[in-house]
């Protein structure tokens, strides 16, 4: 199924400010809100595109990565969107008692909610990014309190049932023709109490830990890359998966290699009658020096390629090419026999090019 444009669904543009946003939100969700369209098919689709739409453009780094790479981008970074009203109602309730001053006649206290995912920014030097490497990590997340098993309850016994609203999470009313349910002040939404609650966690369930991991890099990475620890983000509610831990790559600059694509650009000075004549040089390549065949006739500028010299592909095979920029260095300091040499050269190229000159002197006139 092809997905619309997110801005289309919402009826913004791509330049309209996060109020303009939210603004156009509440109008659709009070459109298609389905317990005003019972039954509506239609508007029960619209209700949650707007909602997707909305969870991504309402996210400062969602709505960069949209931008950037659309929806092929943002499932690539682990958004699925949302798979039916619960998680909707689940993600947005807050916002629906904002728009509407109550949530959903839905009860969200039985969603459990996946974990947070995590990120990490890490920086490593461009060798590192050219060949790969083993590296190891320290991560802060919160991990579930071994004493209370996450119940939050002393010695892990079962929480009590919420006095405020018999375990429900939520406290019901009518109000015209919706079913207006607001979150248990008491509980918070829990549908439980803590009368007696962890020492360890005071009641929590879990404690803020660091726990060290091994991060594999692959060869080929750069600046913004992005990799994914599945399951070593924050943990889920009981029975729910843990988020994911999401590592973003900086590369340090190279003092004398510089990244284009797969490929690695160089700049390398010749002498005059190296490009004249031509010849053999070495030059430093990702893997030490190695000789640069540089051709008769060689102009200041020209790119001279190494093929299968630059980063390995990230994802495919084989790897780009070392390109090195060859460009003529003037001497600043000659021996007499350079000058004099200098001299004898400078009378041959003066009979040979100066009608040459004087021609396209004319042609600028």
């Amino acid at each position: 199924m092809i997905k619309r444009d997110y801005y289309e669904v919402l009826e913004v543009s791509k330049t309209s400010s996060s109020e303009e946003i939210k603004k156009s939100y509440r109008k659709l969700a009070l459109q298609h809100h389905p317990d005003r369209n019972k039954g509506n098919k239609e508007s029960e689709e619209k209700f949650k595109e707007a909602a997707e739409a909305y969870e991504v453009l309402s996210d400062p780094e969602k709505r960069q990565i949209y931008d950037r790479y659309g929806h092929e981008g943002l499932q690539q970074s682990g958004f699925q969107g949302f798979r039916n009203f619960e998680d909707v109602f689940s993600s947005f309730g807050d916002i629906f008692e904002e728009f509407f001053g109550f949530g959903s006649s839905r009860s969200r206290r039985n969603v459990v909610r996946r974990g947070a995912d995590l990120r990490l920014d890490l920086t490593i030097e461009f060798m590192e990014s050219v060949f790969g490497k083993e590296t190891e990590i320290e991560v802060s997340r919160h991990e579930v309190c071994e004493d209370c098993r996450g119940q939050g309850t002393k010695g892990g016994a079962a929480p009590s049932v919420c006095s405020g609203c018999g375990g429900r999470g939520q406290v019901t009313r009518s109000q015209g023709f919706f079913s207006i349910s607001t979150t248990c002040p008491k509980c918070q939404g829990s549908g439980t109490e803590i009368k007696d609650p962890c020492e360890k966690c005071r009641g929590v369930g879990r404690i803020l830990t660091s726990k060290k991991l091994t991060l594999k890099i692959p060869g080929g990475v750069e600046t913004g890359s992005r990799l994914r620890l599945q399951g070593e983000g924050e943990p889920g509610d009981p029975g729910a998966p843990s988020g994911d831990l999401y590592v973003f790559i900086n590369v340090r600059r190279h003092e004398t290699f510089r990244r284009e694509g797969d490929d690695v650009v160089i700049g390398v000075p010749i002498t005059y009658s190296l490009a004249a004549l031509g010849g053999e040089i070495d030059i430093p390549t990702l893997e030490g020096t190695e000789k640069l065949d540089v051709p008769k006739g060689t102009q200041s500028g020209q790119n001279l390629r190494m093929q299968g010299k630059g980063v390995p592909r990230l994802r495919s095979r084989g790897r780009g090419d070392l390109i090195a920029i060859v460009y003529v260095e003037t001497p600043k300091d000659l021996s007499k026999e350079h000058e004099d040499v200098l001299r004898k050269l400078a009378e041959i190229e003066g009979s040979k090019v100066t009608p040459r000159k004087r021609g396209f002197f004319s042609r600028k006139k």
